[in-house]
């Protein structure tokens, strides 16, 4: 191998290298920390990183920024429609006003949906969105860590889902429309399965939800991050994916799991990659030795 051609390509090892540590060191820091079904108004710059993805004008969908050009939604989302139909919305807290001095806006240019997407199990409800331009990260518009693969979110884990969807069934966030926040217990796959009774709850999915109801994501939130902190970082561990009806007892929300998705993100942004992050929970999972029969013991 010549010299010259060498010298190239370990150079843009060293660039790709240090574009993807730039972005580990921004990823996931909110400036301010602390409706979705039972959740309350979020503050300003809570969650930097959700965007609206707005469908002729009209917010459809939750997303997360993942770095200067690219979004990371649900595929139920986006699957059968082209770029030009898209607007996204970032550093944006209310839906109805109050927004000029912190919103930017941007066109879509580029839908990747997984290729193995599959709608009527919703496996692999997973899409990426490239942006007509970069952004400029500001105190409003941040990007989120990502989960890196291996991570593990055991029965019990804290997180948190954003968006701006239904406060209940068929009830739309009132005006204005301001984004909402609410947490959630991570449950775990095997307990997932025995409240579902479908055993439809893959590896690729994770769930999460509290079990007297009252607190979930609903129609609106499809596509959002549902996060969870490690330190001073918010690492994304779902994609708002599925559900039966909203915050009904019993029936956890289901997301797309991000950390089965880290190769797959990767092979499509090739420059300024995610900050990929290995979330590890403490102690060990309950839901290891879960059965539907220890489901029987559990108040109804």
């Amino acid at each position: 191998m010549p010299l010259k051609t060498l010298l190239h390509i370990l150079a843009l090892g060293n660039l790709l290298f240090a574009e993807s540590s730039a972005q580990q060191n921004v990823c996931g820091i909110a400036p301010y920390n602390p409706k979705i079904v039972g959740g309350v108004d979020a503050s300003p710059t809570s969650w930097p990183w959700q965007v609206s993805l707005e469908l002729f004008g009209m917010h459809w969908c939750g997303g997360s920024l993942i770095n200067k050009k690219w979004v990371l939604s649900a595929a139920h989302c986006v699957t059968w429609t082209t770029p030009s139909m898209w607007e996204v919305s970032l550093g944006r807290q209310k839906l109805k006003g109050g927004n000029t001095k912190t919103e930017v806006s941007r066109k879509i240019i580029k839908i990747i949906v997984h290729p193995k997407f599959n709608y009527s199990t919703f496996e692999n409800d997973i899409a990426l969105l490239r942006l007509s331009s970069s952004v400029k990260f500001t105190n409003y518009i941040r990007p989120v860590c990502l989960a890196a693969s291996g991570s593990e979110f055991s029965n019990g884990t804290a997180s948190w889902v954003t968006g701006w969807g239904n406060v209940a069934e068929g009830v739309p966030l009132p005006p204005p429309q301001t984004l909402q926040e609410v947490k959630v217990p991570v449950i775990g796959n095997r307990q997932c399965n025995c409240l579902i009774s479908a055993q439809s709850i893959t590896d690729n999915m994770i769930c999460a939800g509290v079990l007297p109801g009252g607190r979930d994501s609903c129609q609106g939130d499809s596509g959002g991050p549902m996060v969870s902190k490690q330190g001073s970082r918010w690492i994304q561990s779902g994609v708002v994916s599925f559900g039966n009806g909203c915050a009904l007892p019993r029936l956890p929300g289901v997301y797309a799991r991000v950390s089965c998705y880290q190769s797959w993100i990767d092979s499509h942004i090739r420059f300024n990659k995610p900050g990929f992050v290995q979330f590890t929970s403490s102690g060990m999972d309950p839901d290891r030795t879960f059965t539907c029969r220890s489901w029987e013991s559990f108040p109804k």
